[in-house]
C-alpha cells in the first residue's frame, strides 16, 4: 500500500534504537525524509546513517537530550516544517511507588507528559495551517493495564493521553490526527533488560524468565520492532485521516479485557 507519505518530514523522537528505530525505518521507507534523533551523537549519526542507507530516504541527525530545556524547539527546528511527530521517549525505572521522590516523579511527568506536549505545542499550529498533520504518541500498555513498579511511568503517560485527548479533537477539522500506540512486550533492549533484572530478582536463567513471559502472552510470542513500526508508519498515512484521539494496543492479545 502507498502511504501517501512521498516528500513528507518526519521527526521521531528516541530513535536511534528500538521501537523508535522501528518507526523511523518504516517512515523512511514509506517516503519520508526522517529526523533521527538520541542523546549520544555518534548513536544519532550512525543510526541515520543506517535508515538512509536501508530505505533510501534523506535523514536528519539531531543529537539532543529531550529532557533539556530548549530541546524541543532544537529538534523541530531542524527542518523547515513538521509534517508527523513521533512522541517517544524512554520511561523511568521500575520501583516501589514509595521510592519514588518528588525530584523523581517531576522527572518522570517531564519526561513522560510535559516534553511530549512541548513538541506537538511547536508543531500542531504548522500542521493546521497547512491542512496535513500526524501525531503518534509511544505510551506503553500499562496505561490500559497498570504493571506494579511502573507507576511512574503508567501516570504520566496516562496523564499525556488524558490531555491530549482534547487537544485531538480540536484540530482534527484540519487533516491533523492524534494518536497513541500502546505497546506491550517488543524484543527490545528494555525489554531484555526487564528480564535480567526478573530472573535475578527470582533466581532464574533469563531465557527461563522470558518464556514465563511468553506464556502469558496470547500470542505465545514477543512483538517485532518491525510490526510496531509498520503500525505506527499506517496511522501516518494519508488513508488514516479518520482516526484520531485513539489508543492502539499492541500486545498480542495480553490485554483480556473486550475494549
Amino acid at each position: 500500500m502507498d502511504l501517501g507519505l512521498t516528500g513528507r518530514t518526519a521527526v521521531v523522537c528516541a530513535s536511534t534504537r528500538g521501537l523508535g528505530r522501528a518507526c523511523a525505518t518504516e517512515l523512511a521507507r514509506a517516503g519520508c525524509t526522517v529526523v533521527v534523533n538520541g542523546r549520544d551523537p555518534a548513536a544519532v549519526e550512525r543510526a541515520a546513517a543506517e535508515i538512509a542507507e536501508e530505505t533510501g530516504a534523506t535523514t536528519v541527525p539531531v543529537a539532543v537530550d529531550l529532557d533539556d530545556p530548549g530541546a524541543p524547539d532544537r529538534l523541530v527546528g531542524a527542518v523547515g516544517q513538521v509534517d508527523i511527530l513521533v512522541n517517544n521517549n524512554g520511561g523511568p525505572p521500575g520501583r516501589d511507588f514509595r521510592e519514588i521522590d518528588r525530584d523523581a516523579l517531576l522527572a518522570g511527568v517531564t519526561a513522560n507528559m510535559a516534553t511530549p506536549i512541548a513538541l506537538v505545542q511547536a508543531v500542531v499550529d504548522g500542521m493546521v495551517e497547512r491542512r496535513f498533520g500526524r501525531i503518534v504518541n509511544i505510551t506503553s500498555s500499562s496505561v490500559k493495564a497498570p504493571i506494579a513498579g511502573l507507576d511512574l511511568s503508567s501516570g504520566a503517560r496516562a496523564g499525556l493521553t488524558g490531555f491530549l485527548a482534547g487537544v485531538a479533537r480540536s484540530v482534527a477539522h484540519a487533516n491533523v490526527t492524534i494518536n497513541f500506540l500502546l505497546p506491550g512486550s517488543f524484543d527490545t533492549d528494555r525489554l531484555r533488560g526487564i528480564q535480567r533484572s526478573g530472573a535475578e530478582r527470582s533466581g532464574v536463567p533469563v531465557e527461563e524468565a522470558a518464556e514465563r513471559t511468553r506464556a502469558r502472552i496470547p500470542a505465545r510470542r514477543f512483538g517485532e520492532p518491525a510490526e510496531f513500526g509498520a503500525a505506527c508508519a499506517f496511522l501516518c498515512s494519508a488513508q488514516a485521516g479518520y482516526i484520531t484521539g485513539q489508543s492502539l494496543l499492541l500486545d498480542g492479545g495480553a490485554y483480556p479485557g473486550v475494549m
